[in-house]
């Protein structure tokens, strides 16, 4: 009993030291620290006033993110300059936060430590003399912090119809954000693929309206120079627009002259609005001046056959013909001048014939047969022997037999056609067989 109340004191007082003797190691390892500091610093005529490190919540979501620290110098010299360097050490990547001081007596200054990554950062300031030459090094806390900053993000947004066809309205916002690698001069790069065109870091929307028809895996990735990485990918598909469908509608076929005559076009396309498209009527090959209408009055065409065409151009250039053979009768009640001058009509029993004779066949037989056989015997001057026929536009080759681009951007697409592109957007398509550009 005595014994044990002996070695009950005894050990409270070992505990007692033990606590007191580890926190002065620590002390005493700051302190010696601390003097090797003030030391470096007294060298160079600057006193150490006041150091703080502050944590601070940027996004308020209450977690530290960043660190502020303030550093107040007495200097003795007449005028001095310094530059203040905060170093953050995370996952084996340091940034950098510089301050440059110049001052007399005394001044202060604070540099902010933005977390960019969630984890432990180590923090160290260095004091650089006005040569460049570290003067001492301050080694402060290591904290757990989660940024604020933003991550980089990459977004591909497309604002299209559902269906996309050739020449609709098309157009791909490119967003993107990095406020960690700007923030520490870490910047990286994009690289963008997929596009049937080059596509430049500084366009920020694509526009795919003038796109070839084909399907198209768009893919964007960023990678900055602490390690952040991100892509985003987008499908487009884009189909080919279907010709213009229509048909035309005859009031006044095989009627006389007399009475009214009216070709209408009918578009056979649901939800296509035809009142944009080029329309170019025809008789007989010769454009109607002037009449870009659907319908077309066709009573003032005399009697007789009449091919009447109307060809009709969609905003894309693709275009669709339709023709149709009108007959027109000459009236019933017409001058003799006016039936002179009109192809005859057929009255059936009661039209009028005149006899051929032998003797006027065989007179015209044999004229026949003289005009062929001068048509047969006949031969070409000299002069116009070496006359070429036009063979069409000149090919637009190179030497070694491959298409001239004029240093333009091409793609292939799926149906193995070469197209170009022009800066103002608009595109070229190679035809093999004749070794030209057409325009799309």
């Amino acid at each position: 009993m005595n014994d044990s109340k002996r070695i009950l004191p005894i050990l409270l007082v070992s505990l007692l030291v033990g606590c007191i003797v580890f926190p002065l190691g620590l002390v005493q390892e700051v302190q010696a620290e601390s003097s090797s500091v003030e030391e470096a610093l007294a060298a160079e005529g600057l006193a150490l006033v006041a150091l703080r490190n502050d944590t601070m919540d940027m996004n308020q979501d209450g977690e530290p993110d960043a660190i502020r620290v303030v550093v107040i110098l007495n200097s003795s010299s007449d005028w001095t300059e310094i530059e203040l360097r905060l170093y953050g050490l995370h996952k084996d990547k340091e940034v950098q936060q510089e301050k440059y001081m110049a001052f007399t007596g005394q001044s202060n200054a604070s540099l902010v430590y933005d977390a960019w990554s969630e984890g432990e950062h180590a923090l160290r300031l260095e004091f650089i003399d006005q040569d460049g030459e570290k003067i001492t090094t301050l080694q402060l806390p290591t904290y757990i912090l989660k940024p604020a900053l933003k991550i980089p993000q990459l977004m591909l947004d497309l604002d299209a119809p559902g269906w996309i066809e050739t020449g609709d309205d098309c157009s791909i916002n490119r967003i993107f954000a990095d406020e960690t690698g700007p923030r520490y001069d870490a910047a990286g790069i994009r690289t963008f693929s997929g596009a049937p065109f080059t596509v430049l870091d500084n366009q920020t929307v694509l526009d795919c309206s003038h796109w070839p028809a084909g399907e198209y895996t768009l893919k964007e990735a960023y990678r900055n120079d602490l390690g952040q990485t991100t892509e985003y990918s987008l499908n487009v598909s884009i189909h080919n627009r279907p010709a213009p469908a229509f048909s035309m509608t005859i009031i006044g076929n095989e009627n006389v002259t007399d009475n009214p005559c009216e070709i209408t076009m009918t578009p056979n396309m649901i939800d296509v609005d035809f009142s944009t498209f080029e329309k170019i009527w025809t008789i007989q090959g010769s454009i109607l001046p002037g009449n870009r209408s659907t319908t077309y009055d066709c009573t003032v065409l005399p009697a007789g056959v009449h091919l009447i065409t109307l060809e009709v151009i969609n905003n894309e250039k693709i275009r669709t013909v339709h023709g149709i053979n009108l007959i027109r009768l000459p009236g019933i009640d017409i001058s003799e001048d006016e039936a002179a001058s009109l192809p005859s009509r057929s009255f059936g029993e009661d039209t009028p014939t005149k006899s051929v004779g032998w003797f006027s066949i065989g007179v015209l037989g044999l004229i026949v047969c003289v005009v062929v056989f001068m048509l047969l015997v006949r031969v070409k001057d000299e002069g116009d022997a070496g006359v070429l026929r036009n063979l069409g536009p000149t090919p637009m080759i190179l030497a070694d037999g491959s298409p001239d681009t004029e240093g333009l951007p091409t793609m292939t697409d799926h149906e193995d056609v070469l197209w170009r592109q022009h800066p103002d957007g608009t595109t070229d398509w190679w035809d093999n067989q004749l070794r030209i550009w057409h325009k799309w």
